[in-house]
């Protein structure tokens, strides 16, 4: 386990269930570059049991507060959010970077770094008023979160809220969500890459 991470929405599950969720993420230091400790998901993706027990925490926090389809940023976020929609009944939208779906699109530009990206909807594909649960892996700087409140704003959409896996607590991502409600399964209190 990862002496970095502690508990937050997964607090609802029993204890050993929840060391495991935290025991599945691993941490590969120096990647993507020199002094970045990932924190990667992929053993938990591959593990039954420890991927259902987060799909039960987001499937808890969606009902919480009432959702009419789930949102998710590319890729991770699609991997998380679309069993947390089909476990819910409902629709998943895949909200992508810039190029990846044929137009028409609405898109919403942000500051990376070092450049910009984008990122985009299908025209269409949001009901005008429906309440999203936007889903991703990680909360860093919450540049990528912002611009997918506002793609769903923009697409007529209510931001019903945004859920993590993770949240890199050192990084602030929280502060660029404001008026947003935020929940985060893990949180972890050192930096690290996304």
């Amino acid at each position: 386990m990862a002496d970095d991470m502690t508990d937050v929405a997964l607090s609802g599950l029993v204890p050993e269930r929840a060391t495991r969720v935290r025991d599945l993420i691993a941490d590969v230091p120096n990647f993507p570059s020199p002094g970045v400790l990932f924190k990667d998901i992929t053993p938990l993706l591959a593990d039954a049991e420890g991927l259902a027990d987060v799909v039960e925490a987001f499937t808890r926090l969606a009902l919480a507060d009432g959702v009419d389809v789930v949102a998710g940023m590319e890729a991770r976020g699609f991997l998380l959010g679309a069993p947390v929609a089909h476990a819910l009944g409902l629709g998943f939208l895949p909200l992508r970077k810039a190029g990846k779906l044929p137009p028409p699109t609405h898109s919403v530009s942000y500051d990376l770094e070092y450049g910009s990206a984008a990122i985009e909807l299908r025209a269409g594909t949001l009901t005008p008023g429906a309440r999203v649960l936007i889903i991703d892996d990680v909360l860093a700087t919450g540049g990528t979160a912002a611009a997918a409140a506002e793609l769903v704003e923009k697409c007529g959409g209510v931001v019903s809220g945004l859920a993590f896996l993770i949240e890199l607590e050192a990084l602030h991502g929280r502060d660029r969500l404001q008026g947003h409600n935020v929940d985060t399964l893990l949180r972890v209190d050192t930096p690290s890459g996304d």
